[in-house]
């Protein structure tokens, strides 16, 4: 059986470093510079701390290799929903959609699909709102493209399970 593991990219750990680091750097200098007990010394200590974090963050980013999605021919994955696997069967048609330059691939799933966990009521609303489902697919971290994804989808659902190999092998050769 075919498994295709789709990873993060290292891309947005070095984004958090890029854009993190600077601030840590003019926190440092001003501890350094200004005497204690000054706005300025207390602003570098705070900038210092809070975008410190962001070290950390990028790390975990950086060094994370688990996979984020895994596809099969019995169906698909991905880590952020905190679901189990989706049968193909279960899925009648994906769409791309796109929050403010996070890609999304959403799923419309049929009533045989339990959530393992249902979203609160304040989620399940705005869901509505902006057009996305129960079972969104965040892409935008991912290595590979949204529209790819979810003609990929849209494909698979409609193939008879012994011919999902060769869907799969067409989209994701390697």
């Amino acid at each position: 059986m075919i498994e295709i593991k789709l990873y993060k990219r290292p891309l947005k750990a070095l984004k958090i470093f890029a854009l993190t680091t600077p601030f840590v750097a003019t926190g440092i200098w001003m501890i350094n510079k200004e005497p204690v007990g000054t706005t300025n010394y207390i602003m570098g200590w705070f900038s210092t701390c809070f975008f410190g974090l962001g070290i950390p963050v990028g790390l975990f980013q950086l060094l994370d290799r688990r996979p984020q999605v895994i596809i099969n021919e019995n169906g698909i994955w991905d880590r952020t929903t905190k679901q189990d696997v989706i049968k193909w069967e279960q899925i009648e048609s994906a769409y791309p959609l796109d929050i403010y330059k996070q890609k999304f691939v959403c799923l419309v799933l049929d009533e045989t699909f339990e959530m393992k966990k249902n979203l609160y009521k304040w989620a399940a609303k705005l869901n509505e709102g902006i057009g996305a489902q129960k079972v969104n697919l965040m892409v935008s971290q991912l290595k590979i493209d949204e529209h790819k994804m979810t003609k990929f989808i849209n494909e698979i659902v409609k193939t008879e399970k012994q011919n999902r190999q060769t869907i799969i092998k067409k989209y994701f050769d390697h």
